[in-house]
């Protein structure tokens, strides 16, 4: 008789090196509550899309090296928030484990793939028209996912085919990842056991 999935799928989780100071905690089955602040304003916002499209409650308090510039900042909280939604997620008994959304916005479109695998793989195939949103380097959208994706150890395919205003071209991907991430830790009511022939995710 194969076990019911847990009930409690939250997690929080504290990371603190010499250019950050995390501390965040998040539920799976929330409504989408969100409470950041990282100090990088533009990332802050994509965090509350993130949470408040894939309806997962989410706190977080960053600080970090910002006078040196946002790298160390956006990087770690993708660490952690990683680390969280793995823990979070236990066994994976009686999810979905796979995920998928098409988002547009505006002139934009994003498409992404998760998988649960409990394997890291990360592809981001988004070609940004300018290199920053505001004062934001566009690089660190692509360092974010590629930390949340190895850190909870999934595979996350972003692709934006076509798309010429970078904010439009990022919340795309924020809402887009948010869907497919609601999906595939979704429970399956056909299936409480683990989403794998191996038996183990």
């Amino acid at each position: 008789m194969s076990k019911q999935p847990s009930s409690d799928r939250s997690a929080q989780i504290s990371r603190k090196t010499k250019e950050t100071d995390i501390r965040l905690s998040l539920n799976l089955d929330g409504g989408g509550k969100c409470s950041v602040r990282t100090g990088v304003g533009f990332f802050d916002h994509m965090l509350e899309l993130l949470a408040r499209h894939s309806l997962i409650d989410l706190s977080l308090q960053a600080t970090g090296d910002l006078d040196v510039d946002a790298h160390h900042t956006v990087e770690d909280v993708g660490i952690v928030l990683g680390q969280a939604i793995e823990k979070a997620l236990g066994e994976k008994r009686g999810i979905y484990r796979y995920g998928w959304a098409i988002v547009p916005m505006d002139e934009s479109l994003a498409q992404v793939a998760i998988d649960l695998s409990g394997r890291p793989a990360f592809v981001f195939n988004v070609k940004f028209p300018r290199g920053t949103i505001g004062d934001f380097p566009v690089e660190l959208v692509d360092e974010f996912f590629k930390s949340v994706a190895t850190s909870a150890k999934m595979n996350l395919h972003i692709a934006v085919p076509y798309g010429s205003n970078n904010h439009h071209i990022s919340e795309a991907i924020f809402k887009a990842t948010a869907k497919a991430l609601r999906q595939a830790v979704g429970h399956d009511p056909r299936n409480s056991d683990v989403p794998s022939t191996k038996g183990s995710l």
